[in-house]
C-alpha cells in the first residue's frame, strides 16, 4: 500500500498551470513538515503535485505560510534533461487537500448574529 498523510506549512504560493495537450489543471507546491522529536525545530520539505479539481482548489485557496493537510501517495519519476543526464524526483501526488489552520478570531466590533441574539436574550432573564 502506498499512502501518505502530511501536516505542514506551504513554503511558497502554489503554481497552478494547465497541460497543453488536454488542458488539465496541475498545481505544484511544497510544504515543510516539522519533525516530531526535533529539539532544533527541524523540518522535512516535500514536493506536492495535485491534478484536476484538487489542483484548482489548491491554486485558488492555498497561500504561503498556511497550514495544510495533504493525503496522497509517493511517486518516483525520472526524465532526461537537455544534456541527456538522467534526473530523478520523489514527490507526493495529492488526492485530498485540507486547511489545517484554525479560523481567524473575529474582532470584538463584529459580533455574529447569534452573539447579538444571545445578548438580547440574557438581558430579559430575571437572574
Amino acid at each position: 500500500m502506498n499512502k501518505v498523510m502530511l501536516l505542514g506549512r506551504l513554503t511558497k504560493d502554489p503554481e497552478l498551470k494547465y497541460t497543453q495537450a488536454t488542458n488539465t489543471a496541475v498545481c505544484k507546491f511544497s510544504i515543510a513538515v516539522n519533525r516530531k522529536f526535533s529539539k532544533d525545530n527541524e523540518a522535512d520539505f516535500f514536493n506536492i503535485v495535485a491534478w484536476e479539481k484538487t489542483a484548482e482548489f489548491c491554486g485558488k485557496y492555498f497561500q504561503k505560510g498556511k497550514q495544510v493537510v495533504i493525503v496522497g501517495n509517493i511517486q518516483n519519476r525520472s526524465w532526461d534533461d537537455k544534456e541527456g543526464k538522467k534526473c530523478y524526483i520523489t514527490e507526493i501526488v495529492a488526492t485530498e487537500c485540507y486547511f489545517a489552520d484554525s479560523k481567524p478570531v473575529e474582532s470584538s466590533d463584529s459580533k455574529s448574529e447569534l452573539d447579538v441574539m444571545l445578548e438580547q436574550e440574557s438581558e430579559t432573564l430575571p437572574f
